[in-house]
């Protein structure tokens, strides 16, 4: 039996019923621009796959993969976003399940899905023991691929951050990862790193980096 989360940060307990729904409201070009960077990155995605979307939000990249032929199943661990996800998905990806799932502690079993995506999670993860724990279990349940989105430190936005700190501001709650290290974790996981993706490297802090098994050929 695996250990429970040791560790609460804000990202595990942030969202109620009203934070939810706030997240859901983004500006279109934005949106659009994540779907873009999920797309690159699936462009290397067979659309036989069956894909674990996790954690899911409202259901957004669930929507928008399912679209595209992807036999989806979404996942998150709170009750609010849940909600929001059964709603986009009888509207917009009718068949896709939806369940909750602790991402540091999934109870799929081994190789359930042939591709897992983590998209703007990994930055809230305060500490590497975290970080590590939770790319294990997601290297577990992937048979072939793992997209999984994090913060690069070598942003504008991310250097703001680090010298708003120094200078006696409020700390920043979102943690940039370079790649180097996120790319360790899921060596010690037995994947590779396929490709590293972003809109403008050295502008936009959010990354896509995909990953995938060693060894494994099956497409």
């Amino acid at each position: 039996m695996r250990e429970a989360p040791s560790v609460t940060y804000r990202g595990r307990v942030k969202y109620n019923a009203r934070t939810a729904r706030q997240y859901q409201v983004r500006k279109a070009g934005r949106h659009r621009a994540e779907m873009r960077l999920v797309d690159r990155a699936f462009a290397r995605v067979p659309r036989t796959h069956r894909v674990l979307d996790v954690p899911c939000g409202g259901g957004r990249l669930t929507a928008h993969l399912a679209k595209q032929g992807y036999r989806l199943c979404a996942a998150d661990l709170s009750d609010a976003m849940l909600q929001i996800t059964r709603e986009t998905v009888a509207k917009e990806a009718p068949g896709a399940p939806v369940e909750k799932q602790d991402i540091e502690n999934l109870t799929f079993p081994d190789r359930s899905f042939d591709t897992i995506v983590s998209f703007r999670l990994f930055h809230h993860f305060p500490t590497p023991e975290i970080r590590q724990r939770v790319v294990a279990e997601l290297c577990r349940v992937a048979r072939k691929y793992v997209a999984l989105s994090y913060f690069s430190p070598a942003s504008v936005t991310s250097v703001r951050r680090r010298l708003r700190a120094a200078l006696g501001g409020k700390r920043s709650e979102k943690h940039a990862t370079p790649l180097r290290e996120v790319e360790g974790y899921f060596v010690k996981a037995g994947f590779m790193l396929v490709k590293d993706f972003a809109q403008l490297p050295l502008l936009h802090t959010m990354h896509l980096a995909l990953f995938a098994r060693v060894g494994e050929t099956e497409p």
